[in-house]
């Protein structure tokens, strides 16, 4: 089909790594250590092309080691988040790097060609779960396909009644296990409504995101949205940097941590950490001060 023959073209080449400025995204530096992160392919409703995909994947990989960056807000520019992949894209390498992109090893075969390209995909997907900041997702319009895979992998999720999402990949005669899709979606809204939207690929709106647990809060506008953004943003830095980090990949493995007594024993090594290497003796005292002063 398009499709698989499209998908099997989705390698970048390893010197797209080190193209810097993004030509597909806006990282905007903030005081504190916020980045915003927009998805910036308005023409597009910001579908993810093969550049913008190694974009993607390489500011991702970059927040591991980046201690400066403690909070990321993800937003999409113009009139929606992200339409999912650009199957139709006309390819935004340069010749030279679509030459390279194209090469293939005469000994394969057509799935191991189209496997090559489901993982290159993918990887975005693993260096944003990887990276230790909190990721909040702004989405307004359309966050369908692996835009909406995008969203459930974000952190803390916020829309807006116009937002609309769905496994968009199910109608398109593929499955709706993509996009790391069929990890996060039964883990926020349970097995029900995740069947649901992944064996029809019928939309769900801000409101019913709300409701079913897809998403934190229901702003009235983008205006607002971002206000909200900004202020969770706020919160978090308001925190230790290591307890940030450490509280999100705790988070994190204990939701599929296989018992009780497993998550106890992280939790405990965590705090450990915390007391004896943190900030805490100082947060303590300055809490009991403020405490003491109340009285």
């Amino acid at each position: 089909s398009y499709f698989r023959r499209d998908l099997a073209q989705w390698r970048a080449p390893p010197a797209l790594a080190a193209m810097a400025p993004f030509q597909n995204l806006l990282v905007e530096k903030h005081a504190g250590g916020l980045d915003i992160l927009t998805l910036n392919r308005p023409q597009r409703m910001n579908a993810i092309s093969m550049q913008m995909c190694q974009e993607l994947t390489d500011y991702f990989a970059g927040l591991r080691d980046d201690y400066r960056t403690r909070v990321v807000i993800m937003r999409g520019a113009g009139k929606g988040f992200c339409a999912g992949l650009d199957l139709l894209q006309q390819s935004d390498l340069t010749p030279k790097d679509a030459k390279a992109a194209a090469e293939v090893d005469p000994s394969e075969n057509e799935v191991s060609k189209t496997l090559k390209g489901q993982r290159q995909l993918v990887e975005m997907f693993r260096k944003m779960r990887a990276a230790p900041q909190p990721i909040i997702a702004m989405v307004h319009g359309a966050a369908t396909g692996a835009g909406f895979g995008l969203m459930l992998a974000a952190d803390i999720r916020l829309v807006t009644p116009q937002a609309k999402m769905n496994v968009a990949m199910f109608k398109m005669g593929t499955t709706g296990g993509d996009m790391s899709i069929s990890y996060f979606l039964p883990r926020l809204c349970g097995n029900s409504v995740a069947s649901e939207l992944m064996l029809t690929g019928r939309f769900i709106h801000g409101e019913r995101a709300v409701q079913t647990r897809l998403a934190s809060e229901l702003y009235a506008s983008v205006e607002e949205m971002e206000k909200g953004a900004r202020k969770l943003a706020e919160e978090m830095l308001a925190g230790e940097d290591n307890g940030l980090r450490l509280t999100k990949e705790c988070l994190n493995l204990a939701i599929d941590a296989p018992s009780f007594e497993a998550a106890i024993a992280l939790e405990d090594r965590q705090q450990v950490l915390m007391v004896v290497g943190g900030d805490w003796k100082r947060r303590i005292g300055n809490f009991g001060g403020k405490k003491q002063s109340k009285l």
